[in-house]
C-alpha cells in the first residue's frame, strides 16, 4: 500500500499555491505561470540527502534557468530553519516554508514514514514538473537526491522540444 494520497496527474492543473521563502519573499504558483516551474518537496533542512538534493539543484540553477525554468524546494521547516540551510549551503533558489503541510498535502506527499520501527508523519521527498500553462508534466517518486537535477533538467529539455 503506498503511503501517498494520489499525487496530482500528468496533464492535470497543479495545485496553486502561495509561500513565502527564507527572506519572507512570496513565492506564488500562479505568478509563475510561463515558466518551467520545479517542485521538490523534502523532508527536513541540513540533512544528508536533502542536502545533496539542494546542492545539486544550486549547481543546476543557472542551466535549469537557461531552460526557462524555476525551481523551489519545499519542506515543513519553519524559515528560520530555511535561512539557515540557505546560507549554510549557498543556495540559491528559493526554499518554501510549509509548517502546516497543506502544500505537501495538496501534492499529495505528506504521509506515514517508518524509520527505526516507529511510524511518524512527514514530506515524502517527491519533485514534480509543471509546465508554462500550470499543467503537471512530470512526477518523480522516490527521488534519489544524487543525480536528480540533471534528470529534471534533461526532462524539461525534451518537453520543450
Amino acid at each position: 500500500m503506498s503511503p501517498f494520497k494520489a499525487f496530482p496527474p500528468v496533464g492535470s492543473e497543479a495545485p496553486a499555491f502561495s509561500m513565502r521563502d527564507a527572506a519572507g519573499n512570496e513565492h506564488s504558483t500562479l505568478a509563475a505561470r510561463g515558466k518551467w516551474l520545479v517542485i521538490y518537496f523534502y523532508p527536513k533542512d541540513d540533512t544528508p540527502g536533502c542536502t545533496i538534493e539542494a546542492c545539486e539543484f544550486r549547481d543546476a540553477e543557472s542551466a535549469l534557468q537557461q531552460a526557462g525554468a524555476l525551481v523551489w524546494g519545499v519542506s515543513p521547516d519553519d524559515q528560520s530553519s530555511k535561512a539557515a540551510f540557505r546560507d549554510k549551503f549557498s543556495l540559491n533558489f528559493p526554499i518554501l516554508s510549509d509548517l502546516d503541510h497543506q502544500v505537501a498535502e495538496a501534492y499529495g506527499v505528506w504521509g506515514e514514514k517508518q524509520m527505526m520501527g516507529k511510524s511518524f508523519m512527514s514530506t515524502h521527498r517527491v519533485t514534480f514538473l509543471i509546465n508554462p500553462e500550470g499543467r503537471v508534466a512530470k512526477v518523480w517518486e522516490s527521488v534519489t537526491p544524487t543525480g536528480h537535477a540533471a534528470e529534471v533538467l534533461a526532462e524539461i529539455i525534451s518537453q520543450r522540444g
